[in-house]
């Protein structure tokens, strides 16, 4: 009885590991360069180092005139990625910040 156990167990990590693996990872920093022919940008975290980001036509932008408006040295950058055949892409991309009242009237 403790085999099945065992085996259920080690089964259910097995097919647990590659969804883990898909979730979405976020990254603030600099833009620390723009490779346009790639369409990728490199951001430096301060807390987690620079990664390479792949921008892709699913990619949203918010507060940032697409992939064409990343500069080098912008700061205050937002990606939420995650790990597709071995790099990171980027599901969205945003200036974070903005402050503001959001609408409110008063």
């Amino acid at each position: 009885m403790k085999r099945i156990a065992l085996i259920a167990s080690v089964t259910a990590l097995a097919l647990a590991a590659p969804a883990a693996a898909q979730a979405a990872t976020q990254y603030e920093g600099t833009v620390v360069s723009v490779n346009r022919d790639n369409r990728t940008f490199r951001l430096h975290d301060s807390e987690r180092g620079t990664i390479r980001i792949k921008v892709t036509s699913r990619t949203r932008f918010e507060r940032i005139a697409g992939f064409s408006g990343l500069r080098k040295g912008m700061t205050r950058i937002e990606a939420t990625v995650r790990r597709s055949n071995g790099r990171w892409v980027a599901l969205d991309v945003e200036r974070s910040g903005g402050g503001g009242r959001h609408g409110d009237d008063d």
